[in-house]
């Protein structure tokens, strides 16, 4: 992963034209969104991406997944994770929201996080219930989605169903898989250049933000989160970590560690057999919350 600008615009191109050559399910449907959000009457950036839904039938109008991509923050778009985001759509029926948020180094955190943010109100105002979405992510993606669920609860919305976590990169300072890969050698990511990436992911105001920092972060009242990590990654340390902080705090964390595979191993789906156990057990998990989520809503009401 190159960290100047320069090379960073080319491994963002050469990754989305590579992606054209992955498969993805032909049970599903690709639409680009691009939404400028004119009705709210506030001068509001666009909502970007592609909206994934499954051709055999889908639940309408009940939820939503919200899913964002990894890449370190710096590469990757919703084109290049379509091999997830296109299942997920056809395991579960639910339409998947892919919003194309800023990048570092040109937007360094929290620009991601404010996209993401903007991404969830955008379901919500489009009459999705928030106990019927679910807000998922990978790598870099994953960290997104974790700080998306505990900034959620901060500025008062209401909840997601759940959380889902692949391979999340929790901690950008990488202290945690950097001691893990002096033990181990990860087949697919270099804890030492995960943290070159993040001084860039940062920028100048380096690592004190608080929604950094998920390990810290208060995770009272949050909703049930799903996290799976493959046995072989450096990142496992991390996920294990941030597991065992939500479980103290209350919270319902079903960790899978998924022996011998890598980094972001769901992504190939298609061909590996683990891999397409791993995105049922996401349907699974999904559908449950969504579930729970919804019946605790209907008592409420009652």
């Amino acid at each position: 992963m190159p960290s100047y600008a320069r090379g960073l615009r080319t491994a963002r191109s050469t990754v989305d034209a590579a992606a054209l050559l992955v498969p993805v399910s032909r049970s599903a449907r690709i639409k680009p969104l691009v939404d400028p959000q004119v009705e709210t009457g506030r001068d509001e950036r666009p909502i970007l991406g592609e909206w994934v839904t499954s051709r055999n039938g889908e639940r309408r109008g009940d939820g939503a997944i919200l899913y964002l991509h990894g890449g370190a923050y710096v590469v990757c778009s919703p084109r290049t994770h379509r091999p997830i985001t296109t299942r997920l759509a056809v395991e579960t029926g639910l339409p998947v929201l892919v919003p194309r948020y800023r990048m570092a180094p040109e937007h360094p955190f929290p620009a991601p996080l404010e996209d993401a943010l903007a991404a969830y109100r955008w379901l919500l105002a489009r009459g999705i219930p928030a106990n019927g979405i679910v807000i998922a992510g990978d790598s870099a993606g994953g960290h997104l989605a974790a700080s998306l669920t505990g900034e959620i609860c901060r500025v008062g919305l209401p909840r997601p169903a759940g959380t889902v976590l692949f391979s999340p990169w929790v901690d950008l300072t990488c202290e945690l898989s950097t001691a893990e890969q002096r033990r181990a050698r990860d087949p697919y990511i270099s804890a030492y250049a995960a943290r070159r990436v993040a001084r860039l992911v940062v920028g100048p105001a380096g690592f004190d933000d608080p929604r950094l920092a998920l390990l810290t972060c208060p995770w009272d009242e949050t909703s049930p989160f799903l996290i799976q990590v493959g046995g072989a990654e450096v990142l496992r340390p991390e996920a294990e970590a941030f597991a065992e902080a939500l479980t103290s705090a209350g919270v319902t964390c079903e960790l899978q560690v998924w022996k011998g595979q890598m980094h972001v191993f769901q992504i190939l789906n298609r061909v590996l057999p683990e891999a397409s156990a791993a995105m049922r057990e996401t349907a699974r998990f999904i559908g449950e919350a969504v579930a729970t989520a919804s019946a605790a809503g209907s008592e409420a009401v009652a």
